[in-house]
């Protein structure tokens, strides 16, 4: 199209070319016109949210749900800063995401105009790329630029700002064509030669998840793995990378794995790492898989040559896609029988992930899991923030199929709302809980509004020990019994929950649990449970009681 529009309505159309369907947003004034075009384009939702974190998190989720760029709109100074969480997550989680920001008029820069801020300067490190776009000509230029830099490669988020005035402009633009993320195709050369190293090795582990990973992935690699025999653990926060149910499949690493895992990475003569970016979480700090890993092999496969040999000693590194992969993998026809390690290392991650009564918890997490896994389907996807509370469903939840774990691998807390929204808005198909803990949950616990508004179906579990619980395990390991700083004075959550217009119920013991469990999956809409823990049982393995006499 090249007729005479504003800068907003070629912003928008070109955003429907691209496919966009729906973007997440807190309204501002400098971006009127992006609004006004909105008005007569059908095409594409406009979720109305209430604080810019939600915006950007919600942004995050849609990116890893559909493989596209989740589409963020705020406006300039505190509305980007306060989006600027959302930017963080998607970079650290490589998912594609583009954050557009309204900005002062271009005759106003470098005044200190009203909430001006320099985005070059601020989004630089977070950021794949900033653009700003002065010309609205140019508008289908950018937008597609941006769509190709937040899908290629490790994919990461785009911050495109737009000064308002820009936006005002009546010019002619040619809108450019739905961007495709470029094929990396594998050679037979390199498959046949991974499959020699996994068949001569003795001990061979894969660490799977991350970038460009996606459910064509996840099904052949399943099938790779499965045909090899080899144990297939994930990167943290990456359970959902092959379904639990697959018969090698080891469960995950980062904080509190499989002592049993563990050990198996520590004793692994080759590591095959697909996806992942072998980060500190993963890594336990970088040691238990150290830079230079002495005694093992290490072939990467990963979609960004940036990304290989940057931090790690890698004796085979390869920039390929995921499915591109998997797949040429998974077709690959070798004469070895399958190995019996990856059946071994499964049958220890089912053993870890079941959940034995507790003494002395009167609302016991790990059974509480059990009992969602015995009344929900096995593809709910459970989205959680960052807190202690998480490693309850991180280990004892079995995750089937991709997309089913919305977690930021960032450890941001007041994730789990606004993922759970735009899970429930994108595959509503599907159940969808947010688990939160009580300090996470109040980040970002007005999206409640956002959710009843737009009639998601969707669980909230608030997860009540009256504390910031991780830093409250770590002052006990560090400095046991002198407490500081972390203990909470919270709201009655279930009245909360009903005052934004959810069902719901508060929860005291185990018993207790899945009655209400039931009783909220017969509701429609958004249902809210408040689990009221002790804060003894600070995590899965460990209670107050035994850090301190540590």
């Amino acid at each position: 199209m090249s007729i005479k529009r504003t800068g907003g309505r070629i912003l928008v159309d070109n955003l429907v070319a691209q496919g966009c369907d729906r973007i997440f947003t807190v309204p501002g004034e400098s971006f009127l016109a992006v609004l006004d075009a909105l008005h007569d384009v059908p095409q594409i939702e406009v979720v109305v949210c209430r604080q810019e974190g939600g915006v950007g998190f919600m942004a995050c989720a849609d990116g890893k749900l559909t493989g596209r760029p989740g589409i963020a709109f705020v406006t300039r100074g505190p509305g980007a800063t306060n989006a600027s969480i959302g930017v963080h997550v998607a970079m650290q989680d490589s998912l594609p995401m583009i954050l557009f920001v309204g900005d002062v008029a271009r005759g106003d820069r470098d005044r200190e105009a009203f909430q001006e801020v320099d985005f070059g300067q601020m989004f630089g490190p977070l950021a794949k790329k900033v653009l700003r776009i002065d010309d609205a000509r140019r508008i289908p230029e950018y937008t597609a630029r941006a769509y190709a830099t937040a899908m290629s490669g490790r994919p990461g988020p785009v911050v495109i700002v737009l000064p308002e005035d820009m936006l005002l402009d009546e010019v002619e633009a040619v809108d450019r064509p739905r961007v495709e993320r470029p094929h990396q195709l594998t050679e037979s050369t390199i498959i046949q030669t991974i499959d020699e190293l996994v068949a001569e090795a003795e001990r061979p582990v894969a660490i799977v998840g991350g970038a460009g990973w996606d459910a064509p992935a996840a099904f052949w690699f399943a099938g790779y793995a499965e045909r090899v025999g080899m144990p297939v653990a994930a990167a943290f926060r990456r359970q959902d990378s092959i379904p639990n149910s697959c018969p090698v499949w080891a469960g995950n690493l980062g904080y509190g794995p499989n002592p049993k895992l563990a050990q198996r990475i520590r004793e692994a003569d080759l590591l095959l790492v697909v996806g992942a970016r072998l980060g500190e979480a993963t890594t336990d700090g970088y040691t238990l898989i150290s830079p230079d890993h002495p005694g093992q092999k290490l072939v990467h496969v990963h979609p960004d040559p940036e990304e290989l040999r940057s931090t790690f000693r890698t004796d085979f590194a390869y920039c390929l896609g995921m499915w591109e992969f998997a797949e040429a993998a998974c077709h690959y026809t070798a004469a070895a029988e399958p190995r019996t390690s990856g059946a071994e290392a499964h049958a220890e991650w089912l053993d870890w992930s079941t959940p034995r009564p507790r003494e002395g918890a009167t609302l016991d997490l790990g059974q509480c899991v059990l009992a969602m896994r015995e009344a929900m389907p096995a593809d709910t996807i459970i989205c959680n923030g960052a807190g202690n509370f998480s490693g309850w469903w991180h280990r004892y939840w079995r995750y089937e199929g991709y997309g089913t774990q919305l977690a930021p691998t960032a450890g941001a807390m007041g994730f789990g709302v606004p993922a759970a929204v735009a899970a429930a808005l994108r595959r509503p198909e599907q159940k969808v809980v947010a688990v939160a803990g009580d300090g996470d949950f109040l980040m970002n616990g007005q999206e409640l509004a956002t959710a009843v508004r737009y009639g998601c179906d969707m669980l909230v579990i608030v997860v009540d020990n009256g504390w910031y619980g991780t830093i409250r395990m770590h002052q006990e390991r560090e400095y046991p019994g002198r407490i500081s700083g972390t203990q909470l004075a919270n709201p009655d959550f279930a009245a909360l929950g009903r005052a934004f217009g959810a069902w719901a119920e508060t929860v005291d013991s185990t018993d207790q649990f899945a009655p209400a469990l039931a009783r909220a999956l017969e509701q429609k809409g958004v249902k809210l449970l408040h689990l009221k823990t002790d804060v003894e049982q600070i995590s899965p393995a460990l209670t107050i009681s035994q850090l301190r006499n540590r």
